[in-house]
This record gives C-alpha cells, structure tokens and sequence, in this order.
C-alpha cells in the first residue's frame, strides 16, 4: 500500500532542443510517493521517492517520457527470524535489500498503431542509476564505497521492452499476444541490484498458472527444509509470453483463456542460488494455462482467472515436461483490477 501527489502541467518546461509536436497536448509532471511492501512472513520495506518527467509526442503514434532525475530510498522497516535466516545463507539477496539511494535517471518509449485489423503498442524503457553520483563523488577524490547521508547509493542500468499485439477476430471477439524482455545489472557502487528493481514471475499479470514471485531463478528452488527457505524469488533477466483469446458471455461479463511462460534468470552466477542462470532456456520456461471471467464495465474491470501450472523449470521429481505432481497443487487464482496486459 502506499500513497502518490502528482502535479501535472500541460506544457513542456523543457530545453528547446527536446524535439516535440505542438499539435498534442504535452506534459510536465511532479511527482511524490512513498510505498510499502509487506510480506507478513519476511519483511516490510519502505520506498519513498521524488522525480520530474517530461512526456511529449513526436507524432500522433509516439510518445516520449524523460525524467532527468529521480531520487528513491528503500529501507527495511522490519524483518523476520526467517528473513533474517535467509539473510545470512545468502549475502547476493541481503545486499539486495539492504537500505540504499537511488538517484536514477529514465527515457521510455511508447509506439502505438493500428493496422487494418491488428492494433500494437510497443513500449520500452532505459533507466541508468548512480552514474552522475558516482563521477561527482570520484572527482572530488571519494575512495571505497559512495555514500550520501551516511548511506550508499546503488548504480545499475536497466532496460525492458514489451510488445502487446490485439488481433479483432470480430467485433468482440479478440487475440491478445504479449511479449517482454527486461535485464539489469549493478556494478561500481553495489554489487546487486536493489530487490525493487529485480525481476518476477507469477501471480495475476505474468505466468498466472503460479503464486506471484515462487519461480526463478531458472531452475533454482529453494529447500524448504533449510533456512533458504525464501520463496520471494526474483532475477535480473526476465523473459516471459501470454496469450489470450477474449470472448463475450452476456452483458458486461466477459471471458477468456490463456497461455502463459516465463522466467527469471541471474545474470551473474550465485553459488547459494544453483541453476540460476541460464542453462536450456526453453526448458526453464515456467508454463501455465487457464480461463478467466471478467466483469467489464469499460471505466473498471474485475478480473479472476483460474491458472493451471503445465510445467516448472525446477526438479520435481516426475519425469517428462508435464512434470507437477498433483492437479491440485498446480491451481492458482488471482482476483484483480484491470486486464493484465
């Protein structure tokens, strides 16, 4: 849960060299938010932050956003025995949730366009963090890890991109394909990327035949009899795929069903996480199948999708590709707001 101010202003209070259309409506926005994570059994972390983007249209199909700055804090509020435990098994996942800075800077994408029967959005995104700090703090002769306030700030880069095709079969009846890569990775001033940024699968807008955040890294499953018993998984690499038809029952209750994979990878070797990079890929795709009802209003939609896991990358101890062992274990229901892509 969490809370946001916003102030948006339909000008562009940018250089004049940033190329824009006067004939779209352009927008410079403020933003303030602080957020918090809980997971009941591990922790609860905090992320506040502030930043100022700029959104303008280069023509009527695409949309650019730049934030020149943008400064995020995470901080462990509280955490658990088991967290803790978890911890100090593996030193890759306490850094990652260790309380840092994040003086970041962003431009993302947007493509939007129709084609005869085929409508498509392509959006993507490149965030780098750290960098400036870290070259203001080396020139005035910092050594050793960079701190601001007494606390380190993290540096990475980051990119992902999506691709979400729509099909018209006819008036209500519709083929929905997506397709997302993201990557990360840290250096310099940390040596992991912070858990906020990493990469997840599962739950009700990715692989919906599995628990949000319990598969990954590759093949890597935690030992539930051992204190890496943490199933909060995620990655630094992420590829994942869905695909929906979507059809009309009566009124504003419509259906759908779909096919989901995906994972998540780690792009540097972990000794306490195994076969968490990459080995066969199209192996260490999670895959789950499904059907869900929506309550489709146009300004609000409520979503409940049953999810049925077909495949997990890790070793279940049954043979061949349909490898999970009971049909019940493998149910998964998600209730949301929202189509999931």
């Amino acid at each position: 849960f969490g809370a946001e101010f916003s102030l948006a202003l339909p000008r562009l209070l940018a250089p004049r060299f940033v190329d824009r259309s006067r004939r779209y409506q352009n927008w410079t926005r403020f933003n303030l938010k602080a957020d918090i994570m809980n997971r009941p059994k591990y922790f609860k972390l905090l992320q506040m932050g502030a930043g100022m983007s700029w959104e303008w249209h280069s023509n009527r199909h695409s949309l650019n956003e730049f934030t020149p700055f943008k400064l995020s804090y995470n901080k462990l509020l509280s955490r658990t025995t088991a967290f803790d435990s978890a911890m100090v098994a593996n030193p890759a996942i306490a850094q990652s949730f260790a309380n840092v800075f994040i003086p970041e800077m962003r431009y993302s994408f947007t493509y939007d366009n129709d084609f005869g029967q085929n409508h498509i959005t392509w959006r993507s995104t490149v965030i780098e963090a750290g960098n400036i700090f870290a070259g203001l703090w080396a020139m005035c002769g910092s050594k050793g890890q960079k701190k601001m306030l007494g606390t380190p700030f993290s540096q990475f880069v980051k990119a992902e991109t999506q691709l979400v095709w729509t099909r018209s079969l006819s008036e209500n009846n519709k083929l929905v394909g997506r397709v997302y890569v993201g990557a990360a990775h840290a250096y310099g001033n940390m040596d992991e990327v912070p858990y906020r940024e990493q990469f997840y699968i599962g739950g009700a807008n990715s692989v919906r035949g599995f628990a949000v955040r319990t598969i990954g890294p590759g093949r890597y499953r935690p030992n539930v009899r051992s204190v890496y018993d943490y199933y909060d998984q995620t990655g630094t690499f992420k590829f994942e795929t869905n695909w929906e038809y979507r059809f009309p029952i009566i009124g504003y209750f419509k259906g759908a069903v779909f096919v989901d994979a995906g994972n998540v990878w780690l792009l540097k070797a972990d000794d306490y996480r195994p076969g968490g990079t990459i080995g066969n890929f199209f192996k260490e795709l999670a895959l789950g199948t499904g059907f869900g009802i929506r309550f489709d209003m146009n300004m609000l939609v409520v979503r409940a999708d049953l999810g049925i896991g077909l495949h997990a990358p890790y070793d279940t101890g049954k043979s061949g590709y349909f490898n999970l062992l009971r049909f019940k274990d493998s149910l998964a229901f998600h209730l949301a707001i929202g189509y999931p892509f």
